[in-house]
């Protein structure tokens, strides 16, 4: 798992895959910008340099170590060395593949800004909270600057470490180690593994397909396709950004030759990302899960109804916002009805197998994603022969990238939460909402923090906000009378991204489409989930009926 990671992120830092939120780049002059959006690369540079020396330090701690089976404890760190290595390796080489004048000048700001921090922490002696200062100023200007998120993350806790003296540096690698060094974390890459194949073997494009043909005909029928299509995609891919590029990929094309509005369509799809948040098996379910110590299985059958209900109110409004399209002019070459058909009913019967398996208590989260990796390569070679040898190694190789590049962000997430805690900012945090809601009532906490998460999910992925907030907020809501389930699932949703997400930004990458110009149509469809999710707050028998029924 570990070398997955670390090499996954070293493959995407090379391939330039990471994401950041380049809203607020807009507001900068032209004339800057270029040089605000260069020096992000050489905080990618430095955060590499920095988890590099840390790693090798720990290398060095742990060899004389061994696991309790008699293998060298190394073997959990060495892979974070090299993927360090070749990360700093491959970041300085992007980091040199701009004009002379853009490199020097971000690298001097860069360099200010560090020489800036170093002088205040040998000048302003006394001040305990220094470090948790230049943590917090890290974050604020990583994520103003465009830095990607792993990045930002990592190099607020990495000053934070510099800062403190008395922490060992050794400590940010052990950290970013241990965030990914966990069973439960392996169910992520298998679940994006399974996806990508039923993409690559033609599932995907089949049963996308098939919903225009049957819901083309009727008014806001291509907007519907999409919402069901992720509906479905989402309870096989079981990543956000996953679905919006299996769907987008495969859906965008029958958009444009339908002659539909590009943007409108891109708003659909953010939105009904949303929705994906709670449908099996869902990344920030998993991660929830791991972090809030509450029961995955319980948390995929927590989230089916109130997936439902969203899903419901976003049909309504395909429909009310949407027009008829021509079918013939999506798909003017139609592929036989009987391959549309053998390809949904492989695609449903990994959705029921996914969700009989967790239920039934057959196998865990991570035991099902892996037989499901398998179910699609050998079943979809066998139903439609797409699948070559030279296509599976590829997608071995991305969803790799991929999975580093995600489980990248929870590793870095982890550190920062490290760090947080030793500065207790936790705890004050949880004083005060145990406050609030003793004087104004759980309601209010509940609602404080529907809003703390809509803030935060603007600017992060969901699995770093879930890993800083689930373990202080989940404890005050059941300490609160709350329901964990309903509350996991309030949280998973409170996460949806307003127009700075990265839910929203991978959407326009895939859709070809500025960000600008798709939040006006996205607004209707985000106002009709927030109204969703006020309303699953508020009857936690959505969350809790179901897993009841069944014995959780």
């Amino acid at each position: 798992m570990v070398t997955l990671v670390f090499f996954g992120v070293a493959t995407s830092t090379g391939r330039g895959r990471h994401i950041g939120v380049d809203l607020f780049l807009r507001w900068l002059p032209e004339a800057t910008r270029p040089y605000v959006v260069h020096a992000s690369r050489w905080v990618l540079v430095l955060v590499a340099l920095g988890l590099t020396v840390s790693s090798f330090s720990l290398v060095g701690i742990s060899l004389p170590q061994t696991t309790e089976h008699g293998l060298p404890q190394a073997i959990f760190v060495v892979p974070v060395f090299i993927g360090a290595a070749v990360m700093l390796v491959s970041a300085l080489d992007h980091a040199c593949q701009a004009p002379l004048k853009v490199v020097l000048t971000s690298a001097a700001v860069v360099a200010l800004l560090g020489g800036a921090g170093y002088l205040s922490l040998h000048t302003a002696t006394g001040l305990s909270s220094l470090p948790a200062a230049l943590m917090l100023a890290c974050f604020i200007l990583g994520i103003i600057s465009g830095v990607p998120i792993a990045f930002t993350l990592g190099m607020s806790a990495m000053v934070f470490f510099l800062s403190d003296p008395s922490l060992p540096f050794v400590f940010f690698a052990q950290q970013v180690t241990a965030g990914v060094d966990h069973f439960v974390l392996l169910a992520i890459p298998f679940f994006l593994l399974a996806g990508a194949v039923m993409e690559v073997n033609g599932m995907s494009s089949r049963l996308v397909e098939l919903i225009v043909r049957g819901m083309g005909r009727y008014r806001g029928g291509l907007n519907m396709t999409t919402i069901l299509s992720m509906a479905f995609f989402s309870g096989i891919s079981g990543s956000k950004l996953a679905d919006v590029a299996t769907v987008g990929g495969v859906l965008m094309p029958a958009v444009r030759r339908a002659r539909q509005p590009a943007e409108e369509s891109a708003g659909v799809f953010a939105a009904s990302a949303i929705m994906a948040e709670t449908i099996p098996p869902c990344v920030n379910l998993i991660v929830m899960g791991f972090i809030a110590n509450i029961s995955i299985g319980a948390l995929f059958i927590a989230g089916l109804i109130p997936a439902l209900c969203l899903l419901v109110l976003l049909l309504i409004a395909a429909v009310i916002f949407g027009k008829r399209i021509n079918v013939d002019d999506a798909y003017p070459v139609r592929m036989p009805t009987r391959q549309l058909l053998i390809g949904a009913a492989v695609g449903l019967v990994m959705i029921l197998m996914i969700g009989k398996g967790v239920v039934a208590g057959i196998a865990t989260s991570t035991e099902i994603s892996a037989f499901a990796v398998v179910y699609a390569i050998v079943v979809g070679r066998l139903a439609f022969g797409e699948l070559t040898l030279k296509a599976t190694l590829k997608l071995f190789v991305d969803t790799a990238a991929l999975s580093g590049m995600l489980l990248f962000i929870v590793a870095c997430a982890t550190s920062l939460s490290f760090a947080l805690t030793i500065e207790m900012i936790p705890q004050q945090c949880a004083q005060l909402l145990v406050a609030i809601g003793a004087d104004y009532g759980p309601w209010l906490f509940l609602l404080l923090s529907i809003v703390i998460l809509i803030i935060f999910g603007a600017v992060l992925e969901g699995a770093p906000a879930l890993i800083i907030f689930a373990p202080i907020l989940v404890p005050i809501a059941t300490q609160l009378g709350f329901n964990p389930l309903h509350y996991a699932i309030v949280m998973g949703f409170g996460l949806f991204s307003p127009p700075i997400g990265l839910g929203l930004y991978t959407t326009c990458a895939i859709c070809g489409v500025p960000m600008q110009d798709v939040i006006k149509p996205m607004a209707k469809y985000l106002l009709i989930v927030l109204f969703g999710i006020i309303v699953i707050a508020l009857f936690p028998a959505l969350s809790t009926w179901l897993p009841t029924r069944l014995g959780y």
